[in-house]
C-alpha cells in the first residue's frame, strides 16, 4: 500500500505541475526569480514537443468526426482534450522552468519548479562543453559519481566539482564529483560560469 500511495502522490504532483506549466506558458510568466538569469534547455526537444501537441489536436478532431456513436464520441472528446492540455502543459514546463544562474550558484531544473540539483559557485572547479548521449532513463541520472540532468537523452555542459555534492534521485542519496547538464547555448553558459568562478560579477539578465 505504501508503494501505491507513493505512486498516487507522484501522479497527482505530476498533473498539478503540468497544469501549472500550462498556466505559466499561456500567461507568459516563466518562473525566474528577481536577480536570477534563466538558462534555457528546450532547444533539444522543442520540435518534438510541439509535434506531439499538434498531432494530439489533429487526432482529437479526427476521432470526433469519424466516431458515429454519440456516447463514445463524447468520451473520446474528453480524453482528447485532456491529452492536448497535458501535452501543452508538459511542453510549457520546458519553457517556464529553466535552469537558473543566481548569486549563490546554479539551480538546475528538470521541467519543474524545484531544482533537481543546486551547485554553488565555489563548488565548481572547471567547466567544459561537450555533447553527450545518455541511455534511456529519467531526466536525472547518477552513474559512477556523475549526475546527469538530460534533455532528450542529451547533455551539453560538464561541471567538474571541487568537492562532492549530494544528489537525491527517488529516495536514494548519491555523492557526485561531476554534473552534466543540457543547456541550449553551452559555450555562452560555460563562459559565464568561468567568469563567475574566477571572481567575476554574478551573471544577470
Amino acid at each position: 500500500m505504501t508503494r501505491v500511495r507513493r505512486l498516487v502522490r507522484l501522479a497527482v504532483a505530476t498533473e498539478l505541475r503540468v497544469y501549472g506549466g500550462l498556466v505559466r506558458l499561456l500567461g507568459r510568466r516563466p518562473d525566474v526569480p528577481h536577480g536570477a538569469e534563466p538558462l534555457r534547455y528546450v532547444g533539444a526537444v522543442s520540435v518534438l514537443l510541439w509535434a506531439f501537441t499538434v498531432v494530439s489536436a489533429v487526432e482529437l478532431v479526427a476521432l470526433h468526426l469519424v466516431i458515429p456513436w454519440h456516447a463514445v464520441r463524447v468520451g473520446a472528446d474528453v480524453l482528447g482534450v485532456w491529452g492536448v492540455v497535458w501535452c501543452l502543459g508538459f511542453t510549457g514546463c520546458h519553457y517556464v522552468y529553466p535552469h537558473l544562474a543566481t548569486d549563490d550558484g546554479l539551480r538546475l531544473r528538470a521541467q519543474r519548479r524545484e531544482p533537481a540539483l543546486v551547485v554553488p559557485w565555489e563548488a565548481i572547479d572547471a567547466v567544459r562543453t561537450r555533447e553527450r548521449s545518455l541511455d534511456s532513463g529519467g531526466a536525472v541520472q547518477v552513474d559512477d559519481r556523475t549526475a546527469s540532468i538530460a534533455v532528450g537523452k542529451r547533455t551539453s555542459l560538464d561541471l567538474v566539482l571541487r568537492r562532492p555534492l549530494a544528489v537525491v534521485v527517488g529516495d536514494v542519496t548519491h555523492e557526485v564529483d561531476e554534473v552534466r547538464v543540457y543547456v541550449d547555448d553551452p559555450r555562452d553558459v560555460a563562459a559565464r560560469v568561468r567568469l563567475q568562478i574566477a571572481g567575476g560579477a554574478p551573471p544577470r539578465s
